[in-house]
């Protein structure tokens, strides 16, 4: 048989193979009407989403613009010295490792401060619900800054001298220790008294109680908010600077804005980087709360 005879059998064979099995195949089911309203919110959600990307995108578009040194209808915009940051961006950014440290030492500090405060807060025990609402009470009715200077400059005269970092982490982790506080009270409130009930029914102690039933619900509400205070703290950890003696963003930002007197580039190098921090932790904290939302679903 010639070549192209063979060729074009071979080809009729393979269509007629396609043919039935595409006459094998189920057609598509129907889509339901919950589908169809689902498909709908997920558009709808897409280009939300979408719009507020662009909308992002339109103001920062507009943010370089203001800082870019242009002319705009008879209008100068602000010049900065892109030389400046180049030569001290990495010097600033060197000072992330001691922002981050000072951050998580404190939140390690005040998340076990604000569970002790919490579980006292709900003691029956008269001296300590008092020490609770004591500590709570004093914390919160003075400022950060204050609490940082006086572990910092005030202890020294006890004879207690506190490097500028722990100075830093105490005051911070007993500021937002008092404030996380009731974060836990109302975590550990959200368990309800039949769970409590059911098990000390089952022969459980108190202690157990509180590890096993009480504390996994508890923390599992608690967990997204202190995500947010820790935010927070990235923040406030710049407070700690005012020591002279913790290398942080802030330190360096004014150090050398000061030296070269270029504030206003070191400063909006100092908040960049604290921005761009605050996003990745956003993120991070977003991805937190989906995860333990599944529950509740």
């Amino acid at each position: 048989m010639p070549l192209p005879f063979i060729f074009l059998q071979k080809f009729l064979q393979k269509e007629k193979l396609a043919m039935n099995h595409s006459a094998k195949k189920e057609p598509d089911a129907p889509k339901s009407q919950a589908d169809l309203i689902f498909e709908a919110y997920q558009r709808k959600e897409l280009q939300f989403k979408t719009n507020v990307a662009l909308s992002w995108i339109v103001l920062l578009v507009i943010l370089l613009f203001l800082f870019s040194g242009q002319s705009f209808l008879g209008i100068k915009t602000i010049q900065l010295d892109g030389k400046f940051i180049q030569d001290n961006m990495l010097f600033i950014a060197k000072g992330l490792g001691e922002t981050i440290r000072i951050s998580l030492l404190s939140i390690a500090f005040a998340t076990l401060l604000a569970l002790l405060a919490a579980l006292g807060r709900l003691s029956t025990f008269p001296p300590v619900y008092a020490i609770s609402t004591f500590y709570v009470s004093l914390i919160r009715g003075t400022p950060l800054y204050l609490q940082i200077f006086f572990f910092f400059l005030a202890l020294p005269q006890l004879g207690i001298i506190l490097p500028g970092l722990w100075a830093g982490v105490i005051a911070l982790g007993l500021n937002y220790g008092a404030y996380m506080s009731e974060i836990f009270r109302a975590g550990l409130s959200s368990v309800g008294k039949g769970q409590r009930e059911a098990a000390m029914a089952l022969g459980m102690t108190p202690g157990q109680t509180m590890q096993r039933v009480v504390l996994p619900q508890a923390l599992r509400f608690a967990i997204p908010p202190t995500g947010n205070e820790f935010i927070a703290m990235t923040k406030d950890s710049a407070l700690v600077s005012a020591t002279g003696f913790v290398h942080e963003v802030m330190w360096r930002a004014t150090k050398v804005g000061r030296a070269q007197f270029h504030n206003l580039e070191a400063l909006i190098m100092a908040a960049i980087f604290y921005w761009i921090m605050t996003l990745i932790l956003t993120s991070l904290q977003s991805r937190i709360e989906t995860r333990l939302s599944r529950g509740d679903r």
